[in-house]
């Protein structure tokens, strides 16, 4: 029977193997620690990070004017609304722990079964940011990452979906640690006063320091809990 016939989106699916949850991994770990590679995967990670400024911007009321992603891996979410308050405070917060957050959703979601959700969620909420999406580069690297998924989704057995989207969240998860201590080491050589740190600061008056500690702890927690939940301990 074809992946197309057996698509159920609320149904669970068979847990995958031990080694393959170990194995996907390693292999998530693998596009995390090396700068070359990392400088490509990086991309992924920088969706989740607009996108989760995005988000939250409009759950919060705000309007969104549209997301810009650049060659360098660099993002730009632009919104309308007041420059104050609590809805600026948790969109500006909201992109560093957008990607740890959406790895440990999805880490729960993969530890209930649930693979084929995850995947179609996953293809949602990069179509809805499309829409969003107002440069070139920004459209080809939301567009191929979409694309991975839907292909994943209909044309490949269970056993390539649970590779696929154990592979996603784990990167998720290990790639949401990396950009804090990124921005810390950012800070301390060139501190120009314009990092999520640094307008949080402004916002609330509690110290880069204390928010970039907030963005460590959600990270860090993330992929504890989310791992715990993907090894099944």
């Amino acid at each position: 029977m074809s992946a197309l016939q057996d698509f159920q989106l609320f149904g669970t699916q068979s847990a995958p193997a031990s080694w393959l949850v170990v194995a996907t991994g390693v292999a998530a770990l693998v596009f995390v620690v090396p700068h070359g590679l990392w400088r490509l995967s990086r991309n992924a990670i920088t969706i989740a990070h607009e996108g989760g400024h995005g988000l939250v911007a409009l759950v919060t009321g705000r309007r969104l004017d549209g997301i810009r992603l650049h060659s360098d891996t660099s993002g730009l979410t632009v919104s309308r609304g007041k420059p104050h308050g609590l809805g600026m405070i948790l969109t500006a917060a909201a992109g560093y722990t957008a990607p740890p957050l959406l790895g440990l959703g999805g880490a729960w979601l993969l530890a209930a079964h649930h693979v084929t959700l995850f995947l179609w969620l996953a293809t949602a909420l990069l179509l809805a940011m499309l829409v969003m999406i107002r440069n070139a580069y920004g459209v080809l690297t939301v567009v191929l990452t979409g694309a991975a998924f839907l292909l994943v989704s209909w044309l490949t057995g269970p056993d390539v979906q649970s590779a696929f989207a154990y592979t996603a969240v784990w990167f998720l998860l290990l790639g949401g640690v990396r950009p804090a201590f990124e921005l810390q080491r950012k800070r301390r050589q060139y501190n120009d006063g314009d990092s999520d740190a640094d307008q949080l600061a402004r916002l609330t008056h509690v110290p880069p320091a204390l928010w970039l500690f907030l963005f460590h702890a959600v990270s860090v927690c993330s992929l504890i809990g989310g791992g715990r939940w993907l090894l099944g301990l």
